[in-house]
């Protein structure tokens, strides 16, 4: 049974506060359609560049644009009135300088209404984090697997499993927050390494593939909803909708070869009537 809060709009400072409280919730929306559905029930959406492999058939992230961020974050805004929202920043659109990351950081919350950007990296991006949060852009910060880097650190591999990992993320985690970002995700930290970052900042951290003491967890929707053959080990399904909707096509299919669909019901007659 769906279990729906009363809400208000959620703020940056509401999940600042939320730092070792009760774990808050965040999904990947890319449709207005599913963010009507997913709104009442979480804390944070996250318009994910993750949105060129699941809507757009590519095998990384990278290819994603400012337009397709800005085209998806707009349609999400448009129907998720409470949740916090925030929008990756896609490849390339950050990592030169800061005051080209403030400029594309700036255009994505006025023309799309999101509430943060998120971009990815650690003590390399701590200045540019810096610099954008000082001129009021709220930054999610990503640490741990980047999947905008995986073209240089050959794949989508879990962290942490090495010292040498381990005292890089330590410095990652202190150096985003000592930037003032609001929050961190934590993607493919083994555990007791993300447990220990999660008490090692004073900022909220956000697991994916992490620890379940993380004080946010984020899950691609479309990942726990059951629409892939593939699940990585880090995803629980709650739902099979993949089967769900090949059933209900298979079904649709059988009734249009049959001319079962439509039937009369569902066909206007010419009488003036329904």
């Amino acid at each position: 049974m769906s279990s729906v809060r009363p809400r208000r709009k959620i703020s940056v400072a509401d999940i600042r506060r939320r730092k070792g409280g009760e774990p808050f919730v965040c999904l990947t929306a890319y449709t207005a359609m599913m963010a009507e559905i997913l709104d009442p029930h979480v804390d944070v959406l996250l318009v994910g560049d993750s949105v060129g492999t699941v809507l757009h058939g590519h095998d990384a992230t990278i290819p994603v644009t400012m337009d397709d961020m800005l085209l998806h974050a707009k349609s999400v805004a448009r129907a998720a009135p409470n949740s916090l929202l925030a929008i990756d920043m896609p490849f390339g659109s950050y990592e030169a300088d800061a005051a080209t990351a403030f400029e594309n950081a700036s255009r994505l919350l006025k023309e799309t209404g999101a509430d943060a950007v998120k971009l990815e990296g650690g003590v390399t991006q701590a200045e540019t984090i810096r610099f954008l949060v000082e001129r009021g852009v709220p930054v999610m910060a990503h640490i741990g697997l980047r999947p905008q880097a995986v073209r240089a650190t050959g794949g989508y591999r879990i962290v942490g499993k090495t010292e040498e990992e381990c005292d890089a993320l330590r410095a990652d985690a202190d150096a985003v927050a000592a930037a003032g970002a609001f929050s961190v995700v934590l993607e493919g930290v083994v555990e007791p390494l993300a447990r220990e970052l999660t008490e090692r900042v004073d900022i909220p951290t956000i697991g994916i593939g992490a620890s379940p003491a993380c004080d946010g967890q984020i899950l691609v929707t479309e990942d726990l909803l059951g629409m892939f053959n593939r699940t990585p080990k880090f995803v629980r399904r709650f739902a099979e909708l993949r089967e769900t909707i090949d059933a209900a096509v298979a079904d649709y299919a059988r009734a249009v070869r049959s001319r079962a669909f439509p039937s009369s019901a569902e066909t206007y007659a010419n009488d003036n009537g329904d």
